[in-house]
């Protein structure tokens, strides 16, 4: 049994799930999300495979 796990779309869920519960805490979470995102990017680790 494989599981695929994609981390972008899971960062950008909790990310706009914060964002609603917490709106004052914007600039924190989307500096945060886009700290996330650029690492990903750059040491390649879009998606994380379980078996």
């Amino acid at each position: 049994m494989n599981i695929h796990i994609d981390l972008t779309p899971l960062i950008s869920l909790i990310a706009g799930v914060l964002i609603l519960l917490v709106p004052k805490l914007l600039n924190f979470i989307v500096a945060i999300y886009l700290i996330a995102i650029g690492l990903i990017g750059m040491f390649g680790f879009g998606a994380l495979h379980l078996k």
